[in-house]
């Protein structure tokens, strides 16, 4: 009786260790991330990795649009995904579709829209209004993204200034690609996109944000997939990226932190 009760115990003892090393798996979390927060995105997951041990799988789109690399087109597809960093109205739409849990939603950063031209070239002035209007009409070609920036720019901005058609059949959106490509390469003289994603460009000079009366701040925002195969993980991914910690890395990639890593 006593052998069959020690061994009762150990093969308990046994499973009990099972359980614990399965818990103690590292989690594969997979994210979807507009290109905007991907430069403090990629150093703040390289060390949420390293301290907890989880892996990340991430794909990049547009927080919008009609292309098929969009994250909202991604999900639509039925691409698997667990955390969803976007633009927070087109997180908003996918909370009111069902596709992210609301109770999930967290702010992460404020981005603004800035300008850039090919390095070595004429660097127009964007201090005013009336200089930004100078330097659209001055440009040979335009570019802005066909995301969150350059909808403001295409839909809102241009009809707001009252721009001439010269300067909208000049003027192009750049679908799935960074505008600061397109304006290293000489294809356009002047772009415009989020600040964060300017900066990660090479070959480019930025011009500083357009006029703060024109401006549009775009807020990042994260959530959890409906469906996450890994929503504790994915939840603690964003915790880490809200926090006050992660708010100098964000501040040094062009943008300002909100939410709780603007407590910092």
């Amino acid at each position: 009786m006593k052998t069959r009760s020690f061994v009762g115990k150990a093969l308990l003892i046994a499973a009990g260790f099972l359980f614990l090393a399965r818990a103690a798996v590292a989690a594969e979390i997979k994210v979807m991330s507009s290109a905007g927060f991907k430069a403090a995105y990629l150093e703040l997951a390289a060390e949420f990795e390293r301290t907890t041990g989880h892996r990340l799988v991430n794909a990049w789109g547009p927080s919008m649009g009609d292309t098929p690399q969009a994250v909202p087109n991604r999900i639509a597809r039925g691409e698997p995904v667990d955390v969803v960093i976007i633009v927070g109205e087109a997180l908003d739409d996918l909370v009111k579709n069902g596709k992210v849990a609301a109770a999930s939603r967290a702010d992460l950063a404020n981005s603004v829209i800035a300008g850039a031209v090919r390095t070595g070239t004429r660097k127009p002035d964007l201090s005013s209004v009336e200089a930004f209007k100078r330097a659209l009409a001055d440009a040979k070609s335009i570019a802005y993204s066909d995301s969150a920036s350059g909808v403001y720019i295409a839909t809102v901005l241009y009809p707001r200034l009252g721009v001439s058609e010269e300067i909208k059949a000049k003027s192009k959106m750049i679908p799935a690609e960074p505008v600061g490509e397109v304006v290293a390469r000489g294809d356009a003289e002047l772009g415009f996109q989020q600040m964060s994603e300017l900066m990660a460009v090479k070959r480019i000079d930025l011009l500083g944000p357009i006029p703060a009366e024109i401006q549009k701040v775009t807020v990042y925002s994260a959530g959890i997939a409906a469906g996450a195969k890994e929503p504790e993980a994915g939840a603690a991914l964003i915790k880490f990226l809200s926090a006050p910690a992660a708010a100098s890395v964000i501040m040094k990639t062009g943008m300002q932190p909100s939410g709780s890593a603007a407590k910092n």
